[in-house]
């Protein structure tokens, strides 16, 4: 297994930016932040001008991940449905991979993510003919939400590594 993020490094939290749905006119609102060496992606979910999405992206870097099973989040969350989403050159831009997660309210919990759960997206819709994930090139890791509940979210996050093939068991 290998750290990936670990926002016990001062810098990590300024590696990430929002992007909200006041790309498209909505006025949710969300941001990554760091809490004494815990990052923590919170906001606020607005349905309103057919809004209702979060997200924060991590500025692109290349990931070799090959030999890997998959991604883990060590991660708190509030009881909300999750995205990991992961972008390659594979799909046209705004095509993305994601994998859902929901960690139960106030319990730190590893989750583990293996590739075969990433489906190729478009703004929240699959990608049917996209080819499959492929670990070789991710080049940019982001967490949005998109549940259609408004409010307040909050989610934790301590660490991301990979997942060998011991830790998919």
């Amino acid at each position: 297994m290998t750290r990936l993020i670990d926002f016990q490094h001062a810098d990590e939290a300024l590696r990430w930016r929002a992007i909200n749905d006041a790309v498209m006119g909505g006025i949710s609102r969300g941001h990554m932040h760091v809490e004494d060496g815990i990052g923590v992606f919170s906001g606020e979910i607005s349905l309103e001008n057919d809004g209702g999405f979060a997200s924060v992206r991590r500025e692109p870097e290349t990931f070799d991940l090959s030999g890997q099973a998959g991604l883990a989040l060590h991660v708190r969350g509030d009881g909300r449905r999750y995205q990991l989403r992961l972008r390659t050159d594979r799909l046209f831009d705004g095509g993305a991979y994601r994998a859902l997660f929901q960690p139960p309210a106030g319990e730190w919990q590893r989750i583990n993510l293996p590739w075969h759960e990433f489906e190729a997206v478009f703004r929240g819709r699959r990608l049917e003919d996209a080819p499959p994930l492929d670990p070789e090139a991710i080049q940019q890791l982001g967490l949005l939400i998109a549940d259609r509940q408004p409010g307040r979210f909050r989610l934790e996050v301590a660490w991301l590594e990979t997942m060998d093939d011991e830790s998919t068991q």
